[in-house]
């Protein structure tokens, strides 16, 4: 999954612990000169613009997933994108800021490195000057929590959309439980308006997302996408049920209507029949039962007596 953030990427003077972790990761030993250290803010806990956020846990679960990871563009999978490496990270609440959710605001903070080599230089440039900002973080989540019922959407899909309100309750789902941490990239458009990160999601979601026929979805247009196909899914499984149940009425007041009808042909003469029919037919099947045609006399001898006085 993919989740977008502003990491507002700042430059930090490189310390002798940094190196010592930055060394962790580097075949030779690099000394403060050689390497650009900033820092990035990789994701939070607001609700963003795709109606999903990080539960505190799992910002937590993350932060050492995202060790030793690397820093790339676009979510290209390609060594020659490559750009930057993190080699730290830890998760800072702020108490003087609250969430839309009234939660304390907690961030996950990357500390980032480069080689200050040619090849880097406008890239450090851009960092530097704010052009090179917002980011998305790479990573796989267990479970996507709706906020209104508690159901998760990757086993047990419910019906509510993320974006609307249910009593006054805004839906949006809930990501718990990292698994893995990919990488995090610079991209355009950031999907969580304070940090900038997106979160990657490679299942149907993803596969949504892909360039298909000229149309390209964003990454919030594929999730409201998926979401529809979810609900009308759920839908269509209550509507198959519901004509089941109509046509087995609908069957057995045939054959009660109709004794000398064999059962197979009743099922077949309803098989091609929608509900609306069905429920025709079974009315008519119902009405059919024990009654009389109204004209039919009682006594046919009686009536032959009667109607002669209308004879010529």
């Amino acid at each position: 999954m993919q989740k977008s953030y502003d990491p507002q990427a700042r430059t930090a003077a490189v310390t002798d612990d940094m190196l010592r972790e930055i060394n962790r990761y580097t075949r030779k030993e690099l000394t403060a000169d050689e390497v650009y250290v900033f820092s990035v803010l990789l994701c939070d806990n607001e609700v963003d613009r795709d109606y999903e956020r990080f539960s505190v846990e799992s910002l937590r679960a993350l932060a050492p997933l995202m060790c030793g990871r690397t820093a790339i563009f676009n979510h290209a999978p390609d060594a020659a994108a490559q750009t930057a490496r993190t080699f730290h990270t830890e998760v800072v609440t702020d108490e003087t800021r609250r969430t839309s959710l009234g939660e304390a605001y907690t961030y996950l903070k990357a500390l980032c490195y480069m080689p200050r080599i040619p090849e880097n230089a406008a890239r450090i440039a851009e960092i530097d000057a704010g052009i090179k900002k917002e980011a998305s973080v790479g990573c796989a989540v267990r479970k996507r929590v709706c906020s209104i019922c508690g159901a998760d959407e990757n086993t047990e899909p419910c019906a509510h959309r993320r974006g609307r309100s249910y009593n006054g309750k805004l839906c949006h789902f809930v990501l718990e439980e990292p698994t893995d941490a990919y990488e995090w990239s610079f991209v355009a458009v950031p999907a969580q308006r304070a940090a900038g990160v997106t979160k990657r999601f490679a299942d149907a979601v993803d596969s949504l997302t892909h360039e298909t026929k000229g149309v390209r979805l964003s990454a919030g247009e594929a999730r409201a996408l998926y979401d529809e196909i979810a609900a009308l899914k759920k839908r269509a499984q209550d509507g198959d049920r519901y004509r089941e149940a109509l046509e087995k009425k609908a069957v057995r007041g045939l054959l009660q209507a109709l004794p000398a009808l064999d059962a197979a042909l009743a099922k077949a003469i309803c098989a091609p029949l929608d509900a609306q029919a069905l429920t025709a037919l079974e009315a008519a099947a119902a009405q059919k039962q024990g009654l009389a045609p109204q004209l039919l006399p009682a006594d046919k001898t009686r009536s032959a007596a009667q109607n002669e006085r209308f004879k010529l």
